[in-house]
């Protein structure tokens, strides 16, 4: 009897341990992916952190099931998806403020391209993200993790739960640029017209068009076609253009007025319409100043001088005067909303593979981010080096 019931203890720890062995390999076919990418978030330093996803993040089934017209339905589908369809996130609600940003395109001798971006907002916390999804191209990409409306006491890279949410971010990108050279930034528009086209195709918000055109979109023109095919609608409740540019140079803003599609060539985007219509010149005072102290930085014929090699470092030069704290000291009549702050510059090289970032005001320090990490003698796809001495 006892050798009876030892055989049958022994089978059913045998076949408890199958269960668990099934259990867990369904769970890690399910989540398995979420989590390698939630385990890669790390803390660079005090409100910035950095994220690398490898894998399928369920964009295409996003857009196959209609896309989203709003931040909350986007949420909604977020947190299904990276739940299993065990929970679904409340309505979100993120106000804009009184902020500007500046983007411009330049050439060095050599005709190759720099794209710089300076995201003014408030004194938040961001996140940048590195892709490799199975269906698209690899890019690199940045995010206000205030956005993702998580909550003042979310961490990042606090728990494992915490960690699935910021996941997130990979939805919410207002700049980035792709392996084939495409560059893509978010931009308050002039005023507060929101834009929400009901023509019936697959719905799309400002923050998950950037996914679209960073994923899909090799250049400035097919960016454009791929923008037709979708219902745009506004993030965040507020007016946006987008400025796109590729590894050629051609560079254009991507506005909305009226509910109509309006594309005009530009190497500066600040935080007025530029396009030919009714509302060309509608922004602010801010807006307009920053536009004009880029025009008079660069000229009609203007050209990274390149010397010694380091045109990106002239390039980021460019982004320094049209920060918020300097908009602020030299002309405070005008110095946008007072919590404004220069979060981020970024100064993207579209044909060499790599970005330089910079964080809150700080051009002492950079890092250099690489969109194919075996380039990176460490094998990472960002450097904690100074980008001073980084070629």
């Amino acid at each position: 009897m006892k050798k009876r019931w030892k055989k049958v203890l022994v089978w059913a720890a045998v076949l408890l341990i199958l269960i668990l062995a099934v259990i867990s390999f369904g769970a890690w076919r399910m989540f398995g992916t979420f989590i390698v990418a939630a385990r890669s978030i790390q803390k660079l330093q005090d409100g910035l952190y950095v994220m690398e996803y490898r894998g399928d993040y369920g964009f295409d089934d996003f857009l196959a099931r209609g896309g989203a017209d709003s931040d909350s339905a986007l949420a909604h589908y977020l947190m299904g998806y990276l739940s299993g369809g065990y929970y679904t996130q409340e309505d979100i609600e993120i106000k804009p403020g009184d902020y500007g940003c500046t983007t411009v395109c330049v050439k060095d001798k050599s005709g190759a391209v720099y794209f710089g971006r300076n995201f003014d907002w408030k004194k938040d916390r961001a996140i940048i993200v590195h892709t490799v999804p199975e269906n698209g191209y690899e890019s690199l990409s940045t995010c206000d993790l205030d956005f993702l409306g998580f909550g003042d006491d979310y961490e990042p890279d606090g728990s494992m739960q915490e960690r699935i949410q910021t996941l997130a971010a990979i939805y919410v990108p207002v700049d980035g640029m792709n392996e084939q050279g495409l560059v893509v930034a978010d931009l308050m528009a002039g005023d507060d017209e929101e834009t929400h086209q009901k023509t019936g195709k697959v719905a799309l918000t400002t923050t998950t068009a950037i996914r679209v055109l960073l994923d899909r979109a090799a250049n400035v023109d097919e960016a454009i076609e791929l923008l037709k095919q979708y219902d745009m609608n506004s993030s965040i409740g507020a007016a946006h253009h987008f400025s796109i540019a590729d590894k050629s140079g051609k560079s254009v803003v991507v506005e909305y007025v009226n509910g109509e599609m309006l594309v005009t060539e530009t190497n500066i985007v600040t935080n007025h319409y530029l396009a030919d219509c009714p509302k060309k010149g509608v922004g602010d005072e801010d807006s307009h100043l920053r536009f004009d102290l880029m025009n008079k930085l660069i000229g009609p014929d203007f050209v990274l001088a390149d010397r010694f090699g380091l045109a990106f470092q002239e390039a980021r030069a460019l982004l320094g005067p049209l920060m918020q704290s300097q908009i602020k000291m030299w002309y405070p009549q005008v110095g946008g909303d007072g919590n404004a702050v220069t979060l981020w510059s970024i100064v993207y090289a579209p044909g060499k593979q790599w970005a330089d970032f910079f964080f809150r005001e700080n051009f002492q320090k950079g890092r250099r981010l690489f969109l194919h990490p075996e380039i990176n003698n460490k094998n990472q796809f960002i450097s904690d080096a100074p980008v001073v001495f980084i070629d």
